[in-house]
């Protein structure tokens, strides 16, 4: 006899499909960033999105109401049609008012749809765009540490996929009050037109309320695991499309395949679970609703036989227990929808509820153009996590208008020190100071626009040329656009481009060379005129014809500004006001090439070394000069 494992089963339960390779990734670090405890002020946090729109959920709820008293009023009316006029010995004046009544049903039945389906659909949309937007407006301003730790994939989630559900939640929500009216409303008419028949047919209420008691835990936990497996695998996906030139240049493909295939496959097996339970209880309300009305035949037909029962009854009993289970299996269908919506309301508010950790305080001074433009670090001590600091005690002053370069090993704390300036992070000792005050102080508004940064791999958004480069200025004119693109060198490109200013880049401006990305973001931020600008490796990876260009261009682009510079090339840096190494988070020297070279020095003894980047002197040899310096 052969021994079939877990996975093998896994296979016979699927066919066509492969059991899992070992797991990658896992739930804690989504539960470690958003929590995973059910929040109960959800429902009233997604009120207030509907509070504005409350009067035409209201004006919804009436429809319904009106909707629901049209598909009570109707079997009645066709019950008395029977009775009344049908029968041998009926009145044939009460078959028209029968008529007339039931197209006066029908008409209003008609209207209470439209309006609350038009209703609903009009506050479902409007809510779902709230929605969005707060939610986008709250990821902008949420600290750079949240983002370094949280993938695209799971926000996108949140932003498409759990507003979605919102969307199929509010649109459905209105109809199940009509449905638990409509489902009251046939028990007390059913009561009311034959008390001991009414209770025969509900006799068979007990079997569902005692089967969903067993089948709403386990699908609950159902529902939840396949929306954590769909933002595993939506976060795969996106890191993936983003990471495809490194994918492809690895020839990773095979690999990224088959760790996103086990998330695929993961959420398959979730989400096919959580169908069936969704599912599950449709053929269960079938079969109890064809017994109930088999009950009806048999003990109303043996009832009529005995005069004991008008015709019309029976006809008006079967077209309520019809009715009466469409809004049980709706309610259950429905349940699904709400455990989903409710999943997706606690993570659409815990993105809300993001904390916000760089606020202005309630008196922060607002720079302005006439301010020193100076930047200085008093102690300043930093980590992206508290207990290992990335700088360590570092004290250093930039002059106005003077050029500092920042240079040292990778992991020595230069682009974190320059993050500071701009205050993507609070330090957790000492102060930063920005035109003499600690940028702690001041409204980050104003310090964006006094500091200027030009990243190693400038960052161009969808849309033409002339919108990149005024991105940050909007009310910059095409003649500032083209004095600026002219200043950098980047102008004589731009005009062989299809359009000139108006040619529209690819993603992340694709169809331009990185050379021209950088002289694009040296024009942003000529444009910008800011009076600091921090440029983080601004001249790294390109080759030596462009970064003549962007070295003309940085000289422009300085020109009466405060710079801080961050380059790995040593022989880049030679013309700066002074020169600042740091290793290991400290500052180890500070003067300008000249002065730093007769210090003998690490900075000498590695410019010696001939090496012209930071990046390429091995560990030891850092070492080795460092023992050298000491010597000295």
């Amino acid at each position: 006899m052969s021994v079939i494992d877990d996975d093998e089963r896994e296979v016979a339960a699927f066919p066509g499909q492969r059991p899992p390779r070992a797991s990658v990734g896992s739930h804690r670090i989504e539960e470690e960033v958003f929590g995973k405890a059910y929040d109960p002020k959800t429902v009233r946090r997604i009120w207030a999105f509907v509070r504005p729109y409350r009067h035409k959920i209201y004006l919804s709820v009436l429809a319904v109401l009106i909707f629901t008293a049209t598909q009570l009023a109707i079997p009645l009316i066709i019950g008395w049609a029977i009775d009344g006029g049908m029968v041998a010995g009926g009145d044939p004046s009460t078959l028209l008012w029968a008529v007339l009544a039931f197209a006066i049903a029908v008409l209003f039945n008609f209207g209470a749809s439209y309006v609350q389906e038009m209703q609903v659909g009009q506050v479902a949309e409007n809510v779902l765009f709230d929605m969005r937007r707060a939610m986008f407006a709250q990821l902008q301003r949420v600290s750079l540490s949240f983002m370094d730790k949280t993938e695209v994939g799971r926000l996108m989630s949140r932003l498409q996929g759990d507003v979605n559900s919102m969307q199929e939640f509010l649109e459905t929500s209105v109809v199940s009050v009509g449905d638990i009216v409509l489902l009251g409303g046939i028990v007390v008419v059913l009561l009311s037109l034959d008390p001991w028949l009414g209770l025969l047919t509900l006799v068979t209420m007990p079997v569902l309320f005692v089967v969903r008691i067993f089948w709403l835990p386990p699908a609950k936990r159902a529902f939840w695991a396949a929306h954590e497996t769909n933002s595993l695998t939506n976060g795969a996906m996106a890191e993936g499309i983003n990471g495809v030139r490194t994918v492809q240049n690895l020839d990773r493909q095979k690999v990224n395949f088959d760790l996103y295939d086990d998330k695929a496959y993961q959420n398959l097996r979730t989400q096919l679970t959580g169908s069936k339970f969704a599912q599950v209880m449709v053929p269960i309300v079938g079969s109890l609703t064809g017994i109930a009305m088999a009950t009806v035949v048999l003990v109303g037909g043996s009832l009529v036989l005995n005069g004991s029962l008008q015709v019309g009854v029976i006809v008006a009993f079967l077209f309520y227990i019809q009715r009466f289970f469409d809004p049980i299996r709706s309610l259950t269908m429905q349940y699904s929808i709400m455990q989903r919506a409710m999943t997706s309301g606690r993570r659409i508010t815990e993105v809300l509820d993001l904390p916000v950790t760089i606020t202005d305080k309630p008196d922060a001074v607002v720079l302005t153009r006439d301010m020193d433009g100076s930047v200085a670090f008093h102690d300043v001590v930093f980590g992206y996590d508290p207990a290992r600091p990335v700088l360590k005690h570092v004290s250093f002053r930039v002059n106005p208008g003077e050029t500092v370069a920042l240079v040292g090993p990778t992991g020595s704390g230069k682009t974190s020190a320059m993050a500071l300036v701009h205050r993507f992070y609070e330090v957790q000792g000492g102060a930063v100071l920005v035109g003499g005050h600690d940028v702690r102080n001041v409204t980050q508004e104003s310090l964006g626009e006094q500091v200027a940064m030009v990243l190693q791999e400038p960052f161009l958004f969808t849309g033409t040329v002339f919108e990149n480069i005024r991105y940050n200025k909007r009310d910059a004119t095409r003649e500032d656009v083209v004095a600026a693109a002219k200043a950098v060198g980047a102008h004589d490109f731009i005009e062989r481009l299809p359009h000139g200013y108006d040619s529209v880049l690819e993603q992340r401006g694709s169809n331009l060379s990185l050379g021209q990305r950088q002289l694009l973001s040296f024009a942003r931020a000529l444009v910008a005129d800011a009076k600091i600008l921090v440029l983080d490796e601004a001249t790294a990876n390109i080759d030596s014809y462009t970064e003549r260009q962007i070295q003309k261009a940085l000289e422009i682009l300085l020109d009466g500004r405060t710079g801080l510079v961050i380059a790995h090339r040593l022989a880049t840096i030679r013309g700066a006001d002074r020169i600042i190494v740091l290793q290991n988070g400290e500052k180890i020297e500070e003067g300008n090439h000249d002065q730093l070279m007769e210090l003998g020095g690490l900075y000498s003894k590695l410019y010696n070394m001939n090496y012209a980047s930071f990046d390429d002197i091995p560990d030891e040899l850092v070492a080795q000069a460092n023992a050298r310096a000491a010597s000295t």
